[in-house]
């Protein structure tokens, strides 16, 4: 599905994030930057050790949580990897929705800083961290909206989406956004 925000396009596709030909992909990383499970380890994986050596080297004390910070992509078909750091879902009492609006918002300003035409986000925190996948969908295409809206860029915000599930939950937050958005 593609979504018309201003001059850029929202995408969603269910597939492979390490596979996307974009400027910028989104690791879904764990605080220390340490490497893990799910896209993390797929990113790394497909990736190369020189995208952990890059991290350890610029970023020795981590990233806090509901930031994120960029690297090179090493053998990745993207230019660069913005590793974003989520919140755990405790409940949603804990400030969860603005942490994870912050991780997205500062992967679109680092995109936006390193010239970035194009990015593509996983389904961030809604894996082991536990984040419910339809709250999780509204908070990140409604920064993503809002960036694009304010900031004319990037012109491309794709959300590569790992299962059925993950794709009908960002459909539907797309569908309910953008309509809000376009009256």
């Amino acid at each position: 599905m593609k979504t018309a925000i201003g001059n850029g396009i929202i995408e969603l596709v269910e597939g492979d994030i390490t596979l996307q030909e974009m400027d910028a992909i989104v690791n879904a990383a764990n605080s220390s930057l340490a490497g893990g499970g799910g896209v993390d380890g797929a990113i790394h994986r497909r990736g190369g050790p020189e995208i952990m050596a890059e991290t350890d080297r610029r970023y020795p004390n981590g990233c806090p949580t509901g930031s994120a910070v960029i690297s090179g992509a090493g053998n990745l078909p993207a230019r660069y990897v913005i590793h974003a750091v989520g919140p755990v879902w405790t409940g949603g009492k804990a400030g969860e929705a603005e942490l994870l609006t912050g991780a997205h918002r500062r992967c679109l300003e680092l995109a936006a800083e390193h010239g970035c035409q194009s990015i593509a986000f996983p389904a961030i925190s809604t894996g082991v961290y536990g984040y419910p996948l339809s709250l999780a969908a509204n908070v990140a295409i409604e920064t993503a909206i809002q960036f694009m809206q304010q900031h004319e860029q990037p012109q491309l915000v794709r959300f590569v989406l790992f299962g059925r599930s993950a794709y009908e939950a960002f459909d539907a937050a797309l569908q309910a956004t953008a309509s809000v958005n376009s009256m």
